[in-house]
């Protein structure tokens, strides 16, 4: 059995054995629903094809976007041979098969767009061996992928692409699809006369993420279970055909039963796990308690690693907050002893409350960039010693050699501020802690300024 396959040429748009995303899969690039803009008459993908001007594309985006839809309009309008390959079951003589295929076809003047879903899967090895085909113009390479190209498409191959982003669909544009589904006679459902209001089609659309081909599928079996319900609510006993006068209607209910868990776009492995994780962070960052219990809420309901989000948490107390509240760090860890100590779903409040607490809290990046320039002071000066009046003398000899003298105990003066250098020669007049006026830290910034004075007055 082959691995690939070319675009059937008679495929039976009627034959109910496929599934209904397939059946309604858009022909034309009229019927093609979202995206509009990459195919809006004068946007940049659809004057290549007008054109049949294309090279060699990535298409970018979410599931369900129509990425494999785009690749097989574009083979039809283009009169070219369409090549499919599945990066998880095809290897490198699969590969070397379909190229040297393609290869035979293009001296009888045949072009040959060869397709690959989830391109990101193959390895580097993999990927290289399409390089000096699309090079010889042998094929013509679509891929398409749910992760940014940028880290998993080998730089060559990259280069001699062009990346086109695909957007998921909006809710209205899936109420669309659906209805055109539900209305189409050769290829939908329009011949079971099933019926469904906005409402009730929104809710799918809201529950599919913006995925068309999940949504179809939700589609599909509420109608199956409307069917049933109207059948078995019928007077009449024994299953009797859907006729005019009781047509099959879906309801809440019965898309609730149709969706045994929301689909919500999420990998922890990937892309959209730090999407998410970067959101919350940046939501707590602009003090909006709102968005942050939304984007936790999004992370927790899709089932990420709650010790993950407690630990992000923690980052965010010392980085965003610090000293401005010191309590945040604190409660922050109870947090996360907390999601240890009772589990999920219980602990997901405790994680709720640390985010909007530190939501809330005054706001300084002061220790965060005073550390960023240590670690810079680390890295490009030199490594000095430590000065001996800083130094232990616990020998004979290290006293000797002047290890601890000059070293003056804050304890034993009145001010508790000694006028003495901690910093080593090359650093002795460096300053890193620059404490904002916000929340606990402007009391610290006026200590700092009092001892700052202390040791003025030390001096003169």
């Amino acid at each position: 059995m082959s691995l690939f396959q070319t675009i059937p040429s008679g495929e039976n748009p009627g034959d109910k054995s496929r599934p209904l995303a397939d059946r309604m899969r858009p022909r034309t690039l009229d019927e093609f629903v979202g995206q509009e803009h990459l195919i809006s008459p004068g946007k940049p993908l659809r004057v290549q094809i007008e054109r049949d001007d294309l090279g060699s594309l990535i298409f970018w985006g979410p599931p369900g976007t129509g990425k494999t839809t785009l690749a097989q309009i574009i083979a039809r309008l283009t009169r070219a041979e369409f090549i499919e390959f599945s990066a998880v079951l095809s290897g490198i003589k699969e590969i070397k098969q379909v190229m040297a295929e393609a290869e035979r076809a293009r001296q009888y003047g045949t072009r040959t767009i060869v397709f690959v879903d989830e391109i990101h899967r193959f390895n580097k090895a993999q990927q290289d061996a399409f390089l000096p085909h699309v090079e010889k113009g042998n094929i013509r390479l679509i891929g398409a992928t749910t992760e940014n190209p940028s880290f998993e498409i080998i730089s060559a191959l990259l280069s001699r692409s062009r990346v086109y982003v695909l957007k998921p669909l909006t809710e209205d544009q899936i109420v669309l699809l659906l209805r055109r589904a539900l209305e189409d006679n050769e290829r939908g459902l329009g011949t079971l006369q099933v019926s469904a209001a906005d409402d009730v089609l929104k809710q799918i659309a809201a529950y599919s993420s913006g995925d068309a081909r999940s949504a179809y599928n939700v589609l599909e079996v509420a109608a199956t279970l409307a069917l049933d319900h109207a059948s078995n609510h019928n007077d009449v006993k024994g299953p009797q055909p859907v006729t005019e006068a009781r047509v099959a209607v879906i309801t809440d209910e019965i898309v609730k039963d149709a969706l045994q868990k929301r689909v919500l776009l999420y990998d922890k492995a990937v892309e959209e796990h730090y999407n998410l994780i970067s959101a919350l962070h940046k939501s707590v960052r602009n003090s909006d308690p709102d968005a942050s219990l939304y984007w936790l809420g999004r992370m927790l309901e899709a089932g990420e690693d709650p010790l993950y989000i407690a630990r992000r948490v923690v980052r965010m107390a010392v980085e965003d907050i610090g000293l401005a509240e010191p309590n945040a760090l604190a409660l922050c860890m109870a947090a996360r002893d907390a999601v240890e100590f009772l589990g999920m779903p219980e602990g997901n409040l405790a994680l709720a409350q640390a985010v909007v607490y530190l939501a809330a809290a005054p706001k300084s990046n002061a220790l965060y960039t005073a550390y960023s320039d240590v670690q810079q002071d680390v890295e490009r000066t030199a490594a000095e010693p430590v000065p001996l009046h800083l130094r232990n003398a616990p020998t004979g000899l290290m006293k000797n050699l002047g290890y601890g003298q000059g070293y003056q105990y804050a304890h034993d003066l009145e001010s508790k501020v000694a006028d003495m250098q901690c910093l080593p020669d090359n650093l002795k007049d460096r300053s890193y802690y620059h404490p904002t006026s916000e929340g606990v830290e402007k009391r610290i910034r006026e200590r700092l300024e009092e001892i700052k004075r202390l040791r003025q007055t030390k001096k003169t």
